[in-house]
């Protein structure tokens, strides 16, 4: 399979904003040395009540909770992809699980999911925890789409992902870089839940509200803000920063401030690189807040942003996944130092189940 031109994969993706399992479908090829790729199927599965339960409190487990709660989740994801795939078969599945503790400056980050059990049930390959092996090598474990954005999605100046973190990736003096620019839906969607609302519907609640100026200051002066790339954030950092701020405040006025907030962030991150006439593709579920969205352009008129179709917007993630698994596969470097600040590129995943 290493040595193959096609490819068809189904990648996983559980995100941070906890909205859902993305499975995609995906066709790759590849002709002298470039890549194309097609989303074939796609769907998103909502988690049952108590694992989405467990995963939201997944920081306060126990091990042998944490543990029960890897194995469960990997059962869930593997009967998901197995009910998947019963009319569409795949070569392997990449699987990039659930992250619940990322602090790569201690060395550590955790991705649940179990890879063996999804294999086991689906009686297919698995490529799965792909951060681990980059944080072992000094690197920050993320962002990892920016190899997939040079890629595939080349004819953009810029690749912006707003989903749970908003990160952003681009080419520098002949380099990928990327990083993690500033929480997104994690803050917003967190806000939303205590109207009991899953999410800021086109940011409707935010284009109501008024930005606090008190609380934009004190967020736009957080240290990470003033660190140089490569930098993550973490789910932990952002509920230490920010989620204090929004039992003191009506939530329309926070969802508001977050919007300020996340805008000016990704503003000063593209005046950072200095490119000018610059076209910059948008995806992750905070491409579908208009709001949002009108407050990006209408800070960075020289910068045009391409919001592409509902297919990529929701699964493009799940579909890298599946394009870093086939790397894996092939043996070729899937994350890059360049990105993550690793003492070197490399090859990442745990591969089970591949035969020869």
């Amino acid at each position: 399979m290493k040595n193959n031109s096609t490819y068809r994969v189904l990648g996983v993706m559980s995100g941070t904003s906890l909205d859902g399992l993305d499975l995609a479908i995906c066709n790759f090829t590849v002709d002298r040395g470039v890549w194309n790729f097609k989303i074939v199927d796609a769907k998103t599965i909502a988690y049952p009540k108590e694992i989405l339960q467990k995963l939201s409190s997944a920081t306060h487990l126990s091990g042998i909770q944490l543990k029960e709660l890897d194995n469960e989740l990997g059962e869930f994801i593997g009967l998901a992809c197995k009910n998947m795939l019963r009319k569409s078969p795949v070569d392997f599945i990449a699987s990039h699980g659930h992250t619940v503790f990322h602090q790569p400056e201690k060395a550590l980050t955790l991705q649940i999911g179990n890879g063996q059990i999804i294999s086991a049930l689906c009686n297919l390959p698995v490529v799965y925890d792909f951060r681990s092996l980059d944080v072992a090598l000094s690197g920050q474990g993320a962002p990892l789409v920016p190899l997939v954005d040079k890629a595939l999605f080349s004819k953009y100046d810029f690749c912006l992902n707003l989903g749970g973190i908003a990160n952003i990736s681009f080419d520098q003096d002949n380099m990928r870089i990327a990083y993690d620019v500033v929480p997104c839906n994690m803050i917003m969607n967190t806000l939303a839940n205590k109207l009991g609302k899953s999410y800021d519907e086109d940011g409707n609640l935010a284009s109501e509200g008024k930005v606090i100026d008190a609380v934009l200051k004190k967020w736009n002066a957080l240290k990470y803000y003033h660190t140089k790339s490569p930098k993550t954030l973490g789910y932990e950092y952002v509920s230490k920063n920010y989620f204090h701020d929004f039992d003191c405040h009506d939530v329309n006025d926070m969802l508001a401030t977050s919007v300020a907030h996340i805008a000016g962030q990704i503003k000063n991150s593209m005046d950072q690189s200095k490119k000018t006439n610059a076209k910059m593709l948008v995806t992750g579920g905070g491409a579908k807040n208009n709001f949002l969205i009108t407050i990006l352009k209408g800070s960075m008129k020289d910068v045009e942003i391409v919001v592409p179709e509902t297919t990529i917007i929701d699964f493009k993630e799940a579909m890298a996944f599946a394009f870093l698994g086939v790397k894996k596969v092939r043996g070729e470097v899937n994350v890059l130092a360049s990105v993550s600040g690793a003492s070197r590129d490399s090859s990442s995943g745990v591969m089970v189940g591949f035969l020869g």
